[in-house]
């Protein structure tokens, strides 16, 4: 298996923290997406940002920036499937997802999946308080499967990675998927910093 790449799921509308981009909100000296970066970027061969809208207001990030081919906010699996999209022209195998408002993440996130991920490629993260959807490995192989699914209306993605065996990669500690979705929430993450 090749080295998967990664893509940052920040294609929501962040309705609970009033819209706009969560991720690009102040925590510490940096942005809370520049501390997932910080932590995924080492574990990938090369990062994306799935976010809809312009794209211009990501550019000091300088990743490229996928939009969900499925319209009307159709959910994470949407972005999966814009990641699947990229990884396709980049000669990979897999994507390894997260979250662009967790700024905690494992930093043995991929290897964990990986392992978890067994014959078919494909795993999602657990902690503690249950399974943590948006992090997850995706084989490019199913991105056509994944597809036809968004387009026939299914929006869980436990429910479609049920249907394909997916793995799962158990870590020990739920403040590794603390996510930041309200301005309390916010506040907690500066606490936790």
């Amino acid at each position: 298996m090749k080295h998967p790449l990664g893509v940052i799921l920040a294609g929501g509308q962040a309705t609970r923290m009033g819209g706009g981009d969560k991720g690009l909100l102040p925590l510490g000296t940096q942005s809370i997406l520049d501390h997932v970066i910080e932590r995924f970027a080492p574990q990938v061969r090369d990062l994306a940002l799935n976010a809809n809208g312009d794209p211009a207001r990501f550019a000091e990030l300088g990743l490229p920036v996928l939009a969900d081919s499925i319209t009307g906010f159709a959910g994470p699996l949407s972005g999966v499937l814009a990641g699947l999209d990229w990884a396709a022209t980049q000669d990979a195998d897999h994507i390894v997802t997260a979250a662009a408002d967790t700024p905690f993440l494992p930093a043995d996130l991929v290897p964990q999946l990986l392992l978890a991920g067994g014959a078919q490629g494909l795993a999602l993260a657990a902690s503690p308080s249950g399974r943590q959807p948006t992090f997850g490995l995706w084989p490019v192989s199913l991105r056509e499967d994944l597809r036809a699914a968004l387009q026939s209306g299914l929006r869980k993605v436990v429910q479609w990675t049920a249907c394909h065996g997916a793995g799962t990669a158990e870590f020990p500690d739920d403040a590794q998927f603390f996510n930041v979705n309200t301005p309390d929430d916010l506040a907690t993450a500066r606490a936790m910093l």
